[in-house]
């Protein structure tokens, strides 16, 4: 006959309990990482371009851009792969990168398309945009009004107000196609907004679109964006 033996309680107590098992801490939230250097390098060849310190057509003369940066070639890669895709830099094969230099077809297929992708919002806009929507716009209209004597700051202002238009009208596939068409725009030597008289002829096509705009009016105003990006390739051929 078998002899069970059975513990208190207080038996039961002190009975080593089972060590737990060791759980690493939790590792602590990663911050978000700054800005990839090669972005900033491309944004600072970007704004350079569109200055003209790089002249359309112009070699790029790496070596030279990364000692005065200060940084390697890699960075500097980097860079011109991310313009080259946005059209700005031409890769040319054993001859390094160049300037993207805009011919007349060029230019005018990228008119054609702004044209076509920028009127198509611009109905869409007078027809269901809100109030504050509208309001956006007019008040950079306005501003442009009072700048028409002043080449660079009604360049900069056209160039908010057109983006301004788009977000409004909700794609932002078009916004994003329209953006990238439009720092391309800025490679052409003979930019419409550049010709005698043209900034005023611009500020009565916006003031005539605004009217439309402002009447819902979306028939009118798809026609006269498209009539605006017209009259934009005439003076920039």
């Amino acid at each position: 006959m078998h002899n069970y033996e059975f513990k208190s309680n207080a038996d039961l107590t002190s009975v080593p309990a089972v060590a737990a098992i060791d759980t690493p801490p939790a590792p602590p939230p990663r911050l978000l990482s700054p800005r990839a250097l090669y972005q900033d390098v491309a944004e600072r060849l970007r704004q350079q371009i569109f200055a003209r310190q790089l002249e359309p057509g112009s070699w790029i003369d790496e070596l030279k851009l990364c000692a005065e940066y200060g940084i390697s070639r890699t960075p500097m890669r980097e860079a011109l792969k991310v313009l080259a895709v946005e059209g700005l830099v031409t890769m040319k094969v054993r001859r390094g990168a160049y300037v993207t230099e805009m011919s007349r077809d060029d230019v005018a297929q990228v008119y054609h398309l702004l044209g076509l992708l920028e009127s198509d919002a611009a109905g869409e806009v007078a027809a269901q945009a809100s109030e504050a929507q509208r309001a956006t716009l007019r008040a950079l209209h306005e501003r442009l009004e009072k700048q028409v004597r002043q080449r660079d700051a009604f360049f900069a202002t056209n160039e908010q107000f057109h983006l301004a238009l788009l977000q409004a009208a909700g794609n932002r596939w078009r916004t994003q196609i329209v953006t990238d068409l439009r720092k391309v725009m800025k490679l052409n030597r003979h930019h419409s907004l550049f010709k005698q008289g043209r900034l005023a002829d611009s500020l009565a096509e916006h003031r005539a679109l605004m009217q439309a705009i402002e009447a819902r009016d979306a028939a009118r105003a798809t026609a006269l964006m498209k009539a605006h990006f017209a009259s934009g390739l005439e003076a920039a051929a």
